[in-house]
């Protein structure tokens, strides 16, 4: 049995589907079964409780060997920080208490003092869990490239949206972006391959290009003729994320905390991860154009 925590969210989503499609038993830990248990297959079990309330986590533990961890606090709160410290302590040690054999997390990509706050709070969650005594994957991801991926979808709606690209200094940092379809598969692969147990591991993709480039490359197959326009010392982040929010539609509460982790490299330490779990990765161009393919079955793109 696996224990699913954020199906309701984009990554959870796709990894439920992935494990159900792939005939694994699953139980979906939620606050709100309402919310998902219409969306399950017959044989998934949806289940309440809350990661901020230990009282809650005992009894979906029964009987699960496998537990992934996809949550986070919500960036924007004041809080955020000791809410992620509590629910990651909570969860590890109702997993350890019920003899569960492995915990699976997600967290952010990157490392150094120059992190963002909501970064450092996710690697924290990850050494939490590592030191649960429960044994723990910690994979670290960066952007992921997919129609329902918050910070694909906020990128694409800047230059659907935007004549000319006005990009700040933030432009030449760089980063790693990684395929929906291998980030999900590698998740999947994680829960019963004894070659990663015990691991932090990054998944990227097979490419490292600046944020900028990124954004043209993006721009290219949407099929998009927007001049860029480089700053190279100016990032106004409170103000330019403010804005940026409101052209793209989006809430500044998320956009807030992502665009604060473009200000430094998000650089994968190797490649073990798809070489642990002998994954075959998708080229960038061949993630941005499904994603973008994905998106219009049902929701038109201005631009295409």
């Amino acid at each position: 049995m696996i224990l699913l925590t954020g199906a309701t969210g984009y990554v959870g989503g796709r990894l439920l589907h992935a494990l159900e499609m792939a005939g694994r038993r699953v139980r979906c830990l939620t606050r709100h079964p309402e919310a998902l248990s219409q969306r399950v297959s017959p044989t998934t079990e949806v289940v309440a409780g809350d990661v901020l309330d230990p009282a809650s986590l005992a009894p979906p533990m029964t009987g699960v060997d496998a537990a992934y961890y996809l949550v986070h606090a919500m960036a924007s709160a004041k809080s955020f920080e000791e809410e992620d410290r509590k629910a990651a302590h909570a969860f590890a040690a109702a997993v350890r208490d019920a003899g569960v054999k492995r915990i699976v997390y997600l967290g952010g990509l990157g490392s150094g003092s120059t992190l963002s706050a909501h970064l450092r709070s996710r690697q924290e969650v990850g050494r939490i869990l590592r030191e649960s005594g429960v044994p723990t994957i910690e994979f670290r991801a960066s952007i992921v490239i997919g129609a329902r991926s918050r910070p694909f979808r906020f990128l694409v709606r800047l230059i659907e949206r935007l004549p000319v690209l006005a990009l700040p200094a933030w432009r030449v940092n760089r980063t790693s972006p990684a395929d929906e379809r291998d980030v999900i598969e590698i998740l999947a692969r994680a829960a019963c391959s004894d070659r990663v147990s015990g691991s932090s591991l990054d998944i990227a993709g097979p490419v490292v290009l600046t944020y900028g480039d990124l954004i043209e490359r993006i721009r290219d197959h949407m099929l998009l003729r927007r001049p860029t326009i480089g700053f190279r010392r100016l990032n106004a982040m409170p103000v330019a994320s403010r804005v940026s929010a409101r052209v793209s539609g989006e809430d500044h509460a998320l956009i807030g905390p992502l665009m604060e982790g473009l200000l430094t490299d998000l650089l994968p330490r190797d490649d073990r991860a798809v070489e642990l779990l002998g994954i075959s990765r998708h080229s960038l161009d061949a993630a941005i154009e499904r994603a973008l393919r994905e998106w219009e079955l049902t929701e038109p793109l201005a631009a295409r």
